[in-house]
């Protein structure tokens, strides 16, 4: 007789066994009874968590800080130091006021999550009623921290800064919707006092001890990090100061032409240049070239090479050969180991003719309504190559209305092409110029190099500058 089976549940049968792999049940620990105290943490607990705490903060700054060191320029620097500053304190919105202590600038302010508009609403209120306006004046009291913003009516248990408000900045913070707002000085004893960062809440909020804590190691490491920035951007300014006062501050008025002229120079500064000069009996000297190498040893070589030039083409213009040998001359005695490629055009616009002679440099080009060609010039060396230079002249005449372009291989190079499409680009562009352009030697280089390096590519930082001169020959 077989054993009676067990009632089922819902249809499930009881006797089904457990299957082996089944973990046993866990034995709940008992309740603890009521008012009883829990039990204290096994030893060592809170110190891990300390430091397990100690470990993701020196990580995210890690992080924070590798990402602000890629950055080069001080507009950048800026804006992902207020994006790393709002991750730190918890805001959304901010700006960055960069004003050197030392008054040797450049001040800038950059913001946030907040438009032109807007920053300029802000720059409206007194310097002397917001906490990073009394960061930048360098009061005693302007140590950085939180400011809340009361209510009209008294709200000193709000927390942080319950001094006056200025009605203006009351109502600058109502029109941009922010009432409270977190301040830290850029400054250090090395960098010295660069600026401030503020950030702007939402709601009355201000950041923790480790917030603050944190935001305060981040703003030092990125003082550094700025002030480094800040001496190389000044370094290129006065490198481009520099090489523009060596340049033609304009451009001479000679009967029967019109010149234009655009110079794009690197952020080293380099040793490209141009010149237009007035000799007697009316006739007009011009000339472009390139000094080897980059930064003020190049810079101060294209002055030299430059003035230099400039004494030969009065005294023996008309013949552009011996013009460029006295140059060659003299840059092998002074400075035997640089090289520089040069052009010298002879002009005589009431005749409408041309002599010149290129040392190694790139061929002018000739832009008419019914031609559009390469002047032919013959192979030569750049200056300080050979024991001697010499290389024959070539006569050219325009035709009434034509352009005579010369340019620096800085122009060719920019298009990261090879030579050969460099040169038929550059030959397209010219040959595209519209109509009404071509009676405008300034608005012939700019569609060139619009056309030749499009998107802006001609104001990107390059280590190779560009040189357009033009002359339209009436």
């Amino acid at each position: 007789m077989s054993a009676p089976h067990l009632p089922k549940v819902a249809g499930i049968d009881p006797a089904v066994p457990t299957p082996p792999h089944t973990a046993a049940p866990t034995r709940t620990a008992p309740a603890a009874p009521a008012g009883a105290h829990p039990p204290p943490p096994p030893p060592g607990t809170v110190l891990q968590d300390r430091l397990a705490g100690w470990v993701s903060d020196l990580t995210t700054l890690h992080e924070l800080t590798e990402r602000l060191a890629r950055t080069t320029g001080l507009d950048e620097s800026l804006q992902e130091l207020l994006k790393a500053g709002a991750a730190l304190v918890g805001a959304r919105r901010g700006l960055a006021v960069l004003e050197p202590a030392d008054g040797l600038g450049p001040a800038s302010t950059v913001g946030l999550g907040l438009g032109h508009a807007e920053l300029g609403t802000i720059e409206t209120v007194p310097r002397s009623a917001t906490s990073y306006g009394r960061i930048l004046d360098g009061l005693p009291d302007a140590a950085g921290g939180s400011e809340q913003l009361p209510e009209p009516e008294a709200a000193a248990g709000s927390g942080g800064h319950t001094a006056p408000v200025d009605p203006r900045y009351r109502e600058v913070a109502a029109r941009l919707g922010y009432a409270a707002s977190y301040a830290l000085p850029l400054a250090t004893e090395t960098a010295g006092r660069l600026g401030a960062a503020v950030w702007l809440y939402d709601e009355h909020a201000e950041p923790t001890e480790r917030q603050r804590h944190l935001a305060g190691l981040y703003c030092r490491y990125a003082t550094e990090h700025l002030a480094r920035v800040l001496e190389a951007e000044r370094a290129r300014t006065r490198l481009a100061t520099l090489a523009e006062e060596l340049l033609p501050s304009r451009l001479p008025r000679v009967s029967g032409v019109r010149l234009a002229a655009r110079h794009r120079t690197g952020p080293l500064g380099g040793g490209d240049w141009y010149d237009a000069l007035p000799l007697p009996e009316g006739a007009l000297g011009l000339a472009v070239g390139s000094v080897t190498g980059s930064g003020p040893s190049a810079v101060a070589a294209m002055g030299r090479l430059r003035a230099s030039l400039r004494a030969y083409a009065v005294m023996e213009g008309e013949d552009p050969v011996a013009v460029l040998s006295d140059l060659e001359l003299l840059l092998r005695l002074t400075e035997p180991a640089r090289s520089a490629t040069a052009l010298f055009a002879y002009c005589e616009p009431a005749r409408r003719k041309i002599l010149l002679a290129g040392a190694g440099h790139t061929p002018p080009l000739l832009i008419g309504e019914r031609r559009t060609e390469y002047v032919e010039t013959s192979l030569s060396a750049p200056l300080g190559m050979l024991s001697c230079w010499e290389a024959p002249s070539v006569e050219v005449e325009p035709a009434p209305g034509e352009t005579v372009l010369l340019y620096t291989d800085g122009l060719l190079q920019r298009t990261g092409d090879p030579m050969d499409r460099a040169f038929a680009r550059l030959h397209a562009a010219a040959a595209s110029v519209p109509k009404a352009a071509r009676q405008d030697p300034a608005a012939l280089c700019d569609h060139v190099l619009r056309t030749v390096l499009p998107g802006g590519k001609d104001a990107v930082a390059s280590d190779e500058d560009i040189v357009l001169l033009a002359a339209r020959f009436d």
